[in-house]
């Protein structure tokens, strides 16, 4: 990377870096580099430690009457390699990426390695300014969506979760199917699934069509790399 791109990335991460090498590491992709170790794989691993624990802790100070499942669920939300991937793109931060011949271009760029990319940034940050820098960038980067996730999300709307995802990735709506039902008509099962832009997702059974569509509406959110498939015990539209 040179002088001028990385003035351009202080300016946007808003943090002047003392070693500026940390910062050159960061943007470099394994496929650019002979020695994998030059790469931004370390920090990945790093910054993914640092942002989850600054992420835990901004949801355990704001959202002081729920309890670990819910807090837990929001966390998962808000890390996901969908979610940092989504903030990379919003800085810009992709098309700075130093990647070998032959990869995707920036604008093509996979969402695993945009999110990778945010994850390096913030280690690089955490090393070079400490903690509190680290954290002062990623609260303020991550601060409208951690008001996005609000209690009706929490408690696992997964279909209004996929509904803005979608409309801000694909600008479309996502589109739900019936595709059976079974039982008599006292206890009836739906299998529902969602297709978006022509893209079908795996479908599921809920005794309602409405937990139906949630259940659909969250495998999609998992294939789309929003959220992990981990959920904690006991949460009602828990995919099986």
């Amino acid at each position: 990377m040179d002088q001028d791109n990385l003035h351009q990335v202080e300016q946007i991460l808003d943090h002047t870096f003392a070693n500026g090498a940390l910062l050159t590491r960061a943007f470099t992709h394994s496929s650019a580099v002979d020695n994998r170790l030059d790469s931004n794989e370390r920090l990945e691993f790093l910054g993914d430690a640092v942002l989850g624990v600054v992420i835990c802790q901004a949801l355990f100070e704001k959202f002081r009457e729920y309890p670990e499942g819910e807090l837990t669920k929001m966390k998962s939300m808000l890390v996901s390699r969908g979610m940092c991937a989504r903030v990379a793109r919003s800085l810009g931060l992709p098309q700075f990426l130093v990647v070998g011949k032959g990869m995707v271009s920036s604008k093509a760029l996979p969402a695993s390695l945009a999110a990778g990319l945010l994850e390096a940034v913030i280690a690089a940050i955490y090393l070079d300014g400490g903690f509190q820098s680290a954290s002062d960038f990623i609260l303020r980067t991550f601060s409208s969506l951690v008001e996005q996730v609000d209690a009706e999300e929490a408690h696992g709307n997964y279909k209004s979760l996929l509904q803005q995802y979608a409309q801000e990735q694909f600008n479309v709506a996502p589109v739900y199917i019936l595709l059976d039902e079974k039982g008599p008509d006292h206890n009836k099962c739906f299998e529902s699934a969602v297709v978006i832009d022509q893209q079908h997702f795996a479908s599921a059974w809920g005794p309602n069509k409405k937990d139906a569509e949630q259940k659909a509406a969250y495998n999609a959110l998992v294939e789309l790399g929003v959220l992990e498939r981990a959920v904690p015990a006991g949460d009602p539209y828990k995919a099986g």
